[in-house]
């Protein structure tokens, strides 16, 4: 026979490990992104997971794309229309900044480093940004219907605005919320 004291107690505990697992899932959100060429073919994903200290964390693996170094950002319009990927827009800057890591006055939320495709067309790699979010606030990659993961088929110089010289879109997915 129970303890009808220890009843409250029960309830209490039940309720806080619900919150905790409710917590925990949306810390952990993950959101996968295929990317597509200009042609509709499928080059890759990234599965992109939201950080506990706050920006996201994407893995990306891609094929198909054209050796040496490529820029990748985040594009402000949740669209992908071949053959250029303009629909995209520019790159996703919630605080008005202007473009490049480098850039002494501040980078778009949606600047990242360069990554290197191999002689083979393959690409492997992981890229935390910590200016971007998974949530409901201004810098989430969700925000005003979400956004595109754009490769360009050159190197980002990290300075020149607006795009730091990056070249065509050559391959775009979009990130919206499942």
């Amino acid at each position: 026979m129970k303890n009808k004291k220890s009843l409250p107690f029960e309830t209490t505990l039940v309720v806080v490990i619900a919150l905790s697992f409710a917590a925990a899932a949306k810390s952990s959100r993950k959101t996968a992104v295929e990317l597509k060429d200009a042609q509709g073919k499928s080059v890759g994903t990234a599965v992109l997971s939201g950080q506990k200290a706050g920006g996201v964390s994407m893995k990306v693996s891609l094929h198909d794309l054209p050796p040496g170094v490529h820029a990748i950002h985040f594009h402000g319009k949740a669209q992908c229309d071949p053959p250029d990927f303009k629909s995209a827009g520019p790159h996703f800057n919630p605080d008005g900044k202007k473009h490049g890591l480098e850039n002494p006055e501040g980078h778009h939320a949606g600047d990242m480093n360069n990554f290197t495709v191999n002689a083979k067309g393959r690409a492997k790699f992981t890229v935390v940004n910590k200016d971007v979010t998974l949530g409901d606030d201004s810098h989430s990659l969700f925000s005003n219907g979400g956004t595109a993961l754009m490769v360009h088929a050159k190197a980002d110089d990290m300075k020149s605005d607006p795009a730091g010289n990056a070249g065509d879109r050559i391959a775009c997915g979009v990130i919206t919320k499942k």
